[in-house]
């Protein structure tokens, strides 16, 4: 069966996001290993799974940086993967996609995501997407997580676990550290269910 892992950056203090969604607290801290490894994460999945924002926001990031002529290595790497995999959205106000690639899936969300994952393909990523995430959680359908923790405190902002019905147990499967103090948190989920 395919694995859904999720990969997502937080600040020390568990939040993915600012108050007003910003993202700048992450930008600095990123390095070159980090893309490596990013890319090394995304080579292994054939798909990638987004809610609408996320989607919105990385349909414009791989769009401008396989136009730039100065796009190299790891960006373009993870750019042309994102590009040419199957992404499927789960939105209930989209009605169309432009970016290729991309089929949008509304309805019963645990029902389609247990349907996809039993399909044969490699992994299954999602990026961001907190609603999506945590809808994920509740349904107990993460298989893995890769929590990027940067060395930031934030004090507000959107956390990324919220409203869980029930605990969430987790098995640490490895660490990467990086030079800007980022650590890569690979976890394993026991599920419940």
């Amino acid at each position: 069966m395919r694995k859904l892992i999720v990969s997502i950056n937080l600040t020390l203090d568990g939040y993915h996001a600012g108050p007003d969604g910003e993202l700048d607290w992450h930008i600095s801290s990123w390095t070159r290993e980090m893309g490596d490894a990013m890319c090394s994460q995304l080579a292994k999945a054939d798909t990638i799974l987004l809610g609408r924002i996320t989607y919105n926001a990385l349909a414009a990031y791989s769009s401008l940086k396989l136009a730039g002529p100065s796009c190299q290595g790891e960006d373009f790497a993870f750019a042309n993967m994102m590009d040419c995999y199957a992404k499927i959205v789960f939105s209930k106000t989209m009605v169309s996609a432009s970016w290729k690639n991309t089929s949008l899936l509304k309805g019963n969300m645990q029902a389609q995501i247990a349907r996809l994952k039993k399909k044969p393909g490699r992994d299954i990523m999602v990026y961001g997407s907190n609603q999506l995430v945590n809808g994920l959680v509740a349904a107990d359908l993460v298989d893995e997580y890769r929590l990027w923790i940067h060395p930031v405190i934030l004090g507000n902002g959107k956390p990324l676990f919220r409203n869980l019905p029930a605990k969430l147990y987790l098995h640490l499967l490895n660490t990467e550290r990086f030079p800007s103090g980022v650590v890569m948190m690979h976890y394993q989920s026991l599920h419940t269910g």
